[in-house]
């Protein structure tokens, strides 16, 4: 890239996200102030898929902090503005999952019971609104993945009642049991990739 002086964190992070386009990342020669000395050091960015594209990155946290904003609300108010965070979040999930689906976003943004743990524990760490926060952002995404329609999963069950309300008779045993099977298939196999991407990227 040539000597190039950085004014803020996002001009950083978008000159580390455009490494990628090179290929394999050359390293990159940062010369930065730590406690009052001008220091050298030497960064290589990792290649990463995010969003469809391939981007730069450094595993680091660039930039101040985001500041924490207290909001006081009263109840009604309060459930109000819950609900719609909660639906936010649920299109949110529903958006990934079907750009997942369409091929439009990469199973590598699959993540595990590994790295579930890992950002428990990051966001315990910063204290317990953002921990709070990250359980809450969890079990909306889990109650939207156990609503999808499919078998073995609520929205599954779901599924059948609407078929004996239309049809007026229950799923028939045999099929009862083969659409069990992909259920099961299903979900064994999104397990294995999203403890796949824990390991490979802890590993790699």
């Amino acid at each position: 890239m040539g000597s190039m002086p950085v004014n803020d964190g996002q001009q950083l992070r978008e000159m580390i996200r455009a490494t990628a386009q090179q290929g394999r990342p050359p390293a990159l020669a940062w010369q930065i102030e730590r406690a009052g000395q001008s220091l050298s050091i030497e960064v290589r960015p990792d290649v990463r898929e995010e969003g469809g594209q391939t981007v730069g990155r450094i595993g680091a946290y660039v930039g101040a902090a985001p500041e924490m904003v207290k909001v006081s609300k009263g109840p009604l108010q309060g459930l109000w503005a819950g609900a719609e965070r909660v639906w936010e979040v649920s299109a949110l999930s529903l958006k990934l999952l079907g750009r997942m689906l369409m091929g439009e976003l990469s199973l590598k943004n699959l993540s595990g019971p590994i790295a579930i743990a890992d950002y428990a524990g990051k966001s315990a760490a910063m204290g317990l609104t953002y921990y709070l926060g990250f359980l809450a952002f969890i079990s909306v995404s889990l109650g939207v993945l156990n609503l999808l329609p499919v078998p073995v999963l609520d929205g599954g069950h779901l599924m059948y009642y609407l078929w004996e309300s239309v049809t007026g008779k229950p799923v028939a045993d045999a099929w009862l049991e083969r659409l069990q099977y992909v259920g099961m298939c299903l979900l064994l196999s999104m397990m294995a990739i999203a403890v796949y991407n824990d390991i490979a990227n802890r590993l790699g």
